[in-house]
């Protein structure tokens, strides 16, 4: 057994944990070891209920363009956990994170949450690589997430929308408060146009009331000043307003320039997987939650496409309000699961867009199934595989060979107070 088979092994039961939420923990191990959150260069976290990795995904390829160095913290991962600490663009290589992971146990990160563990696994991989520039993509929430346990310079929420309700509140205005908790005095902060436009100003009011330096709020004329974006959807070019805008405050306060030649060749060659990735005639999105389901249902209706759907997601989604943005784009529904114990039962998830009055909905057990059932109703496609960025992952694995790890540890669903 390698050692990052055996590291997986370890980070398994850390699941048990749940999620724990504050930063005080965080903070302690980051100072254990040596806090090397402070040799990572400055930082720039982002926050927000949708957008957020594809965000981080234009930033850091913005960064490279311009010859930096750049560490890209985000979750979760598609098919391996490597892929949640990249540094120009590649994934940490396996012994740098198992040598990471025993320095973080060996100071006391053991009895730390799965997440924690490896922010601080990514905070040492980014310190020993030398970074010039980190970028971090917050877990859950904001305001008591790990991440926020390491000072950033630049704080980005790209939108705010209902999403884990049962964790960071059941309103619009609780919410945005978790993840405006990211503010703090003398950041520069961007606030993005990729959420409800209600919750701008509950964001704007309090980046004022954390003090921040200066307040950047993405508008029309951002975004129409946005050159052309690779990823697909309107909604890209709302998230690469953020990205350039964050690159803009960069360069205020560091120095670090990147041009305008630079930053339209890096826009139009950027890609994140899972988020509308077209192999063939197959479109993988990980719309995960109803804000995400909608963009990818406008995605769709502005290219012409309705698709036959395979759809699974996690059982703590709010899945009627995923069918009633997805039904009216699908031909065809297949609902299906991920294998991870987080994922809803297939027959759940099928009543969901049976209710929607959808007439054309099955089921299948497992993602295999799904695809063979959708070759047989469309055998040139189009073909959606989305709902969750689990079962994208798996899309991944089967149709392009993503590499993968063998044991599969993700994020646990449940929140210990």
């Amino acid at each position: 057994m390698s050692r990052y088979v055996e590291l997986l092994t370890r980070l398994v039961p850390a699941r048990r944990f749940g999620m724990v939420l504050g930063t005080e923990r965080m903070r302690a191990l980051l100072d254990r070891l040596g806090a090397p959150d402070h040799r990572m260069g400055p930082v720039i976290q982002i926050g927000g209920t949708n957008g957020k990795g594809s965000t981080v995904a234009m930033l850091a390829e913005l960064l490279r363009a311009g010859g930096v160095r750049v560490g890209a913290y985000t979750s979760p991962h598609l098919s391996s956990l490597r892929e949640r600490i990249a540094i120009d663009g590649v994934p940490a290589s396996e012994d740098a994170i198992v040598e990471a992971a025993d320095r973080v146990t060996a100071a006391g990160g053991d009895e730390l949450t799965f997440f924690e563990q490896i922010t601080a696994i990514a905070a040492v991989v980014f310190a020993e690589a030398t970074v010039a520039v980190s970028l971090l993509e917050v877990g859950l929430g904001g305001r008591l997430d790990a991440t926020t346990a390491i000072a950033a310079k630049i704080a980005a929420v790209t939108g705010v929308a209902l999403d884990h309700q049962a964790i960071l509140g059941s309103t619009l205005e609780a919410i945005a408060r978790e993840k405006a908790g990211i503010f703090k005095p003398g950041q520069r902060v961007v606030i993005g146009a990729s959420g409800e436009p209600a919750a701008v100003p509950l964001l704007e009011a309090a980046a004022r009331e954390a003090g921040a330096a200066r307040i950047i709020t993405i508008d029309d004329a951002a975004i129409a000043r946005v050159p052309p974006v690779a990823l697909p959807g309107a909604h890209q070019r709302r998230n690469a307003a953020v990205a350039l805008a964050a690159l803009d405050e960069l360069a205020a306060i560091e120095g670090i320039v990147v041009g305008d030649v630079l930053r339209r060749a890096a826009l139009a060659r950027v890609v994140h997987p899972g988020r509308f990735e077209v192999v063939g005639d197959i479109i993988l999105d990980g719309a995960h939650n109803p804000h995400g389901a909608a963009a990818l249902a406008t995605t769709l209706r502005e290219r012409g496409q309705r698709p036959v759907l395979i759809v699974g997601i996690s059982a703590d989604k709010d899945a009627a309000a995923i069918a009633r943005e997805l039904a009216p784009v699908a031909s065809h529904v297949i609902a299906t699961r991920y294998q991870q114990e987080r994922a809803l039962p297939p027959e759940q998830l099928a009543e969901a867009f049976w209710a929607c009055g959808h007439a054309a909905v099955e089921t299948a057990p497992d993602l295999t199934s799904a695809l063979a059932r959708a070759r047989i109703i469309a055998p040139t496609g189009p073909i959606a595989v989305a709902g969750s960025l689990f079962l994208v992952g798996e899309a991944r694995v089967l149709l392009l060979r993503a590499p993968s790890d063998p044991i599969v540890v993700g994020d646990p669903a449940h929140v210990r107070h």
